[in-house]
């Protein structure tokens, strides 16, 4: 990371890292941006809820590895430092993550959201902060495009439990398996259509768009 730091300063380019998980990573960045370089990082939402402690065998195998609690309390520490939450979504099968070879990854796409909520209210970030780092700061540090008629309603006071049963990713499981979390998704407008409702998908398969279509 420090090298390519040091790249990104020599040729004056910006520089997003991804997947960031241990207290080094987190103060090295600090450090870069204190020095008015143009580094931005995201962190996994199984980096800041999650210990090498946590998951036993092959269904704890991620890239980068689950780290200490030190390093998870580091991410917390550093929150003003972080610019993205990006869940890193790989819904391998418990077939695969309890076979011989393992491959690394967890489904993270349905629980990331709740697992925010939850903590905006435990008070470890702010609802503000929270959309920042999902919505506003994506968009901006990759130009992405606006999009009209979409958004998301959420019920920030629905106390549930997160089981894989529930969910559906087809891979049927979660790390997140029976946490407690408050603040649940309700409703998905995309485009102008309802996409999402009380855990049915309404979007038909198709709907998706390319954020930035090939031009003519």
């Amino acid at each position: 990371m420090a090298a390519v730091i040091l790249m990104a300063a020599l040729f004056d380019r910006p520089v997003h890292l991804a997947h960031v998980s241990t207290r080094q990573e987190i103060t090295l960045i600090r450090l870069a941006k204190q020095r008015g370089l143009s580094v931005t990082c995201e962190v996994a939402p199984h980096h800041l809820f999650l210990t090498q402690d946590d998951l036993p065998g092959g269904r704890g195998e991620v890239r980068p590895r689950l780290a200490t609690a030190a390093d998870r309390d580091a991410l917390w520490d550093n929150l003003d430092v972080i610019d993205c939450f990006a869940t890193d979504h790989a819904p391998h099968t418990l077939a695969e993550k309890d076979g011989p070879n393992p491959p690394p990854g967890f489904p993270g796409l349905e629980t990331a959201l709740p697992l925010f909520l939850d903590a905006v209210q435990a008070g470890r970030l702010s609802l503000e902060a929270l959309v920042a780092r999902m919505a506003t700061n994506p968009r901006r540090i990759f130009n992405l495009p606006e999009q009209p008629d979409t958004w998301i309603e959420v019920d920030l006071d629905e106390t549930w439990e997160i089981r894989a049963a529930e969910t559906l990713t087809r891979c049927g499981w979660t790390p997140f398996e029976g946490w407690q979390v408050r603040g649940r998704v309700r409703r998905v407008m995309l485009r102008g259509a309802l996409a999402y409702q009380d855990g049915v998908v309404l979007a038909p398969p198709g709907f998706g768009r390319n954020l930035y279509p090939k031009e003519d």
